[in-house]
């Protein structure tokens, strides 16, 4: 599927980009997915550095993303569990204001620990600019149905601040055809985002034509799913593998990143036209045939 250009890839550091002001529009929501000072081999960052210079470079980058962002605009900090306290701090100190801490559960094995309870989630906490969100959509879902209930629901049920329902893109078999490979099967990017993740947040905080950021914009997960959804976005990313990536996802939407298959899973929240028009994905169906479709 072909796509009309509405994203740009920056490449750099992304507290270099803020200072030099690279991006002179207001932003509107922002992922912000940093690596996790886990030691993780990156080619074009340090990701063992001493965690007071980690937590400070962190309000830096939420302190510069909330001066170019828009009035009620959202920030969705994604971090490991262990982390929770340092992430809630680092919000709080660079004028963010907390909504919801949300836990997105892992559907693969919980990591063991011997002395404490097995680790079987990360947090994302969702906050704003100001008191209140310039856009919520309430998104309504319809999960399986609790072996103890009766009755099966008509109209799906409100999303809530646990989010047990997406699987995250695991090093084995479960990553499936999503994952990114390079030609020897390996993975590209192992801590490569799910298109399902992005698009409950990018569905939940934005509208048609606002604008998103991806301050580490990895291998642009955040930048395909905003582009099928007519929103405007803006990637930062410092490694130049990582921006080709970008490039070529953004030239061709492939199968596995086409939003299309998700539609389905939103059906009951209202007035789901208006914040996911399909004309914006050309390899959609047409709305009466998804409508049709759909049951709608």
């Amino acid at each position: 599927m072909n796509t009309s250009t509405i994203s740009h890839v920056i490449q750099g550091n992304c507290l270099s980009r803020f200072s030099e002001k690279y991006i002179s529009e207001r932003i509107d929501l922002t992922f912000l997915d940093p690596p996790f000072n886990q030691d993780k081999e990156y080619s074009s960052c340090n990701d063992n550095l001493p965690e007071y210079e980690y937590w400070q470079m962190m309000e830096q980058v939420c302190k510069g993303i909330n001066e170019i962002t828009s009035d009620g605009g959202a920030i969705y900090f994604m971090q490991r569990e262990k982390n929770t306290e340092y992430v809630l701090q680092c919000l709080h100190k660079t004028g963010w204001v907390l909504q919801n801490l949300i836990i997105w559960k892992k559907k693969s094995s919980a990591v063991p620990c011997s002395n404490k309870f097995g680790k079987h989630y990360q947090i994302i906490a969702f906050a704003t600019k100001g008191m209140s969100s310039r856009i919520f959509n309430r998104l309504r879902i319809s999960p399986p149905l609790p072996a103890n209930y009766k009755y099966e629901r008509e109209n799906g049920v409100y999303l809530t601040d646990v989010w047990d329902d997406i699987r995250e893109l695991t090093s084995g078999y479960f990553a499936g055809d999503e994952a990114i490979r390079k030609e020897n099967g390996e993975r590209f990017h192992k801590q490569q985002s799910p298109i399902a993740l992005l698009l409950r947040i990018i569905l939940s905080s934005t509208k048609i034509g606002d604008i998103v950021l991806d301050p580490f914009a990895g291998t642009g997960t955040t930048l395909v799913v905003s582009e099928q959804l007519g929103r405007k976005s803006i990637g930062i990313e410092i490694d130049l593998e990582n921006v080709k990536c970008i490039k070529n996802r953004l030239k061709q939407i492939s199968k596995s990143d086409n939003i299309s298959r998700f539609y389905n899973d939103y059906i009951y929240t209202e007035k789901l036209k208006e914040i996911w028009d399909i004309e914006f994905a050309p390899a959609i169906p047409k709305k009466e045939e998804m409508l049709t479709l759909f049951g709608k």
